[in-house]
């Protein structure tokens, strides 16, 4: 049974200041680091979930589970199948922001509000997606870019998953 993080993502939640404060995550992977600024104005629910299930070390020693090129990458499950989650799920924030390459959104099943802790960056352009799932962040810096499409270039086999393992070392969250 999947523990359920809700108690301690609350906490760690009420440590946060969208008014005074901006925040990154800093995921420290095995083909290098990305760092995301999160978009709080437009998914404020989806960017305090990913800060503090990062606060609490939720995402330290997970792996990018599914990998398609050209399209994303795809972590944050703590079974490394794509079918776990933190043991709750939150409603979804669509807005206007565009999937294109870089943009960090959440996944979920066919229900909207079904996400939990999974996430994916984009490899590309998916219009798709728009308005479809709630995009709530994007890689800061062109090296952030450049690692996530290294990640995208992973060779993987017929259900997307990687051959070897891409593995988040840490997660962090950077404040200022």
């Amino acid at each position: 049974m999947t523990k359920n993080y809700k108690p301690e993502v609350e906490e760690a939640i009420k440590t946060l200041d969208f008014a005074n404060k901006t925040y990154q995550i800093e995921l420290n992977t095995n083909h290098g680091r990305i760092l995301l600024d999160l978009l709080p104005d437009v998914a404020p629910g989806h960017c305090a979930n990913m800060l503090a299930l990062t606060k609490i070390g939720y995402y330290n020693e997970l792996t990018f589970h599914r990998i398609i090129s050209g399209f994303m990458i795809q972590g944050g499950c703590p079974a490394g199948s794509g079918t776990g989650g933190p043991g709750y799920n939150i409603d979804a924030e669509f807005n206007s922001t565009p999937h294109i390459a870089g943009v960090l959104s959440m996944a979920r099943s066919t229900d909207p509000n079904s996400a939990g802790s999974q996430f994916f960056i984009c490899l590309g352009t998916h219009s798709y997606l728009d308005n479809q799932y709630t995009a709530f962040g994007r890689t800061a810096d062109e090296d952030s870019m450049s690692v996530v499409s290294k990640i995208g270039s992973v060779a993987t086999d017929g259900g997307d998953r990687p051959g070897e393992p891409v593995i988040i070392e840490s997660a962090n969250v950077i404040e200022s």
